[in-house]
């Protein structure tokens, strides 16, 4: 009984802190020029509210995250890995956002504000136009970070990648880095509204390079990087067992660029 309701008021603690920082980081995102510099002060938001919670986050490995341009590919296991990544990458990053996250006004405008993009997951014609979006950003030397699932499940395990971010990688010439997030699902689990006080850690893998074998085709180089999350991961392999990224065989925007670059292979 102790032990549950100290969880029940760390929880509460670390979400009025959690909305806090959230409302600075709208504050920095709104009055804050300059695309960079927005980002910096956003990361700086989620880093501190890791730091409130007292959260002990375990970077590892961040060497292997190019200089240059790139596109990174994380696995995704609960609400707060975006913030994650954007407390932790470098401020160059682009991320990748379902849809319908244009719903939700606040944080909507904040996202559009450290410059990330949204892909439509249901309507073809819109998902078609944010795959062309999604190339040429790829195609012009943008840095993207990328949860290739396309959503969690509250089942423990690494599902299907879909092609769109990889078919990207591949158009634009850029390096992928498969990045690990480790005790997300048990920080804020799937249906949960309190987050726990657990141990995050962070691991960036070796960078698929240009060239090299991964980048035979999107869906090579997708389960490559794949077969690599999943190789320091202690989670279940879904698609072997059967599981399906949920959403499979819906319109995506991820979908429309891999058909976007095989048609363009074909011409």
């Amino acid at each position: 009984m102790l032990q549950r309701s100290t969880g029940i008021l760390y929880g509460v603690l670390a979400l009025a802190a959690f909305a806090v920082l959230a409302c600075i980081a709208l504050l920095f995102a709104t009055v804050v020029p300059g695309l960079s510099r927005r980002r910096r002060w956003v990361s700086a938001a989620a880093r501190s509210w890791f730091f409130v919670a007292g959260i002990p986050v375990e970077r590892s490995n961040f060497g292997n995250i190019p200089g240059g341009h790139c596109i990174v590919v994380a696995n995704h296991a609960s609400y707060l890995d975006g913030m994650i990544l954007q407390a932790y990458l470098p401020p160059r990053f682009s991320f990748v956002i379902k849809g319908e996250m244009q719903n939700v006004p606040f944080v909507h405008f904040l996202l559009r504000r450290i410059g990330s993009k949204f892909v439509e997951r249901f309507v073809t014609s819109r998902s078609s136009r944010d795959a062309r979006n999604l190339l040429k950003a790829a195609a012009a030397g943008e840095s993207l970070a990328v949860f290739p699932e396309g959503t969690f499940r509250p089942e423990p395990g690494l599902g299907k990648f879909r092609a769109g971010a990889f078919a990207a990688a591949i158009k634009g010439g850029l390096a992928v880095v498969p990045v690990a997030i480790g005790g997300s699902r048990h920080l804020l689990p799937s249906g949960h509204l309190l987050p726990r006080r657990k141990r995050l850690t962070i691991r960036a893998l070796p960078a698929i390079q240009p060239g090299s074998p991964g980048f035979a085709s999107s869906k090579a180089l997708a389960e490559h990087s794949r077969q690599a999350l999943l190789a320091v991961l202690d989670e279940p392999d879904l698609a072997a067992a059967g599981g399906k990224a949920a959403l499979d065989g819906e319109p995506t925007a991820s979908g429309s660029v891999a058909r976007l670059q095989n048609d363009r292979q074909c011409e």
